[in-house]
């Protein structure tokens, strides 16, 4: 090939004719490789695992195909350019660098290929149960991250000629300067290990600390990100979380508070009073999204009563369905009937829905009986041309 060009253009050296039409074929193949790679096969596997998305590992794969291919491309994209680089240079630093970066690669492939699993493992344990920490797998996958950077470093160390081994004999005292600097990053990551620990919390839980309230995104080995209600996004260090109170309010069962008092006007018709007491109660009890015993008789069966007789499953899984319909205060001018119960469900939007059915009913009730809601009013009388108000005007 080489010498029919060279006819063509006799002032080329056969030599550099052999060059440009291998780096015309290397770019060639190298295009044509990245398009197959890239176009073609991405194309049909992203079809292919879109068709089966119904199935989360497929619906995984899906999503972190491009992040697993990438290493694989560019390694193949490197060596492309090491073919092209022994033709013009030789030198043993760019035999180094390429080692360096196919190592580099081959570690940012297995960092993938472990993510992935660990990816998996967690979308199936989310499939099978809904309370899967997925706090402990993002820890294990920092921890990953960190790991593989500092092998990345000791292998450039060691190909830059470094001696490892007096390098880590040597970090003594300036290991123990390092620790003195990194002081508030270790009582963190410590810290970290310690809330995760004790499952104070989890992605997702909304909490609430003095400061702030909100639904948590991450724990990370240094930081705990939180979502609070306006939408503000919070970056809390893991030991101020570690060394104060939290409300945990996504840690409760069955059972979200509803409380509010009825004020009927004073009378002396006890029969009435009781009968409507009665009849609020009997309503709450046929609610089908207010608590009582025999919601959770199913739940206390499955799980006893008490475990080892250590606690109360209502305190250790958040399960309240006390029920409280009484005549709980006279005041100057009313009577006022406490209704202190529980939701079902602790969503909050549930919970307004269900306090919302729980009021209409009451009324309803109250509307239906001899009974009358009171409100304050005053009272002004005229005797023989003059305006009297008594000094106390509420009735």
């Amino acid at each position: 090939m080489s010498e029919f060009i060279h006819g063509y253009v006799p002032f080329l050296s056969k030599e550099l004719i052999s060059i440009i039409l291998f780096i015309f074929i290397l770019f060639t193949s190298l295009y044509i490789f990245n398009y197959i790679l890239k176009e073609r096969v991405r194309r049909y596997a992203k079809f292919y695992l879109y068709s089966r998305r119904k199935h989360p590992l497929f619906r995984l794969l899906f999503n972190k195909y491009d992040y697993l291919l990438k290493p694989i491309r560019l390694s193949v994209n490197l060596f492309f350019y090491s073919l092209l680089l022994d033709i013009f240079l030789t030198h043993p630093y760019i035999d180094k660098f390429l080692s360096l970066s196919y190592s580099f690669l081959l570690l940012w492939f297995i960092y993938e290929v472990i993510r992935f699993f660990l990816y998996a493992i967690l979308v199936r344990k989310i499939h099978k149960a809904k309370n899967a920490r997925r706090e402990l797998l993002n820890l294990f996958l920092n921890i990953t991250k960190i790991i593989m950077t500092l092998v990345v470093l000791l292998i450039i160390l060691a190909h830059s000629g470094v001696n490892i081994l007096a390098l880590i004999t040597s970090l003594g005292i300036g290991g123990a300067i390092l620790a003195l600097s990194a002081k508030d990053s270790l009582t963190n990551f410590f810290d970290s290990l310690r809330l995760i620990s004790s499952d104070a919390f989890r992605q997702g839980d909304w909490i609430q600390t003095k400061d702030i309230e909100g639904f948590v995104t991450e724990i990370g080995l240094i930081t705990t990100k939180v979502r609070t209600f306006s939408n503000a996004f919070v970056t809390i260090p893991n030991s101020k979380l570690a060394n104060d109170y939290i409300k945990n309010w996504s840690k409760r069962l069955v059972g979200r508070k509803i409380k509010f008092h009825i004020k009927l006007k004073i009378t002396n018709n006890k029969e009435e009073l009781s009968r409507v007491t009665h009849e609020i109660v009997t309503m709450l009890n046929n609610h089908h999204d207010i608590v009582n015993d025999e919601k959770i008789a199913q739940l206390i069966k499955l799980n006893h009563t008490y475990e080892n007789g250590l606690f109360n499953i209502a305190d250790k899984y958040g399960v309240r369905k006390t029920m409280l319909v009484y005549l709980d205060k006279i005041d100057v001018y009313s009577m006022d009937i406490l209704v202190y119960v529980f939701s079902v469900s602790v969503a909050w939007k549930d919970w307004l829905q269900t306090k919302q059915d729980v009021l209409k009913e009451v009324i309803d009730i109250i509307d239906k009986s001899d009974l009358e809601f009171a409100y304050p009013k005053e009272e002004i009388s005229i005797s023989n041309g003059i305006l009297e108000i008594p000094n106390n005007t509420k009735k």
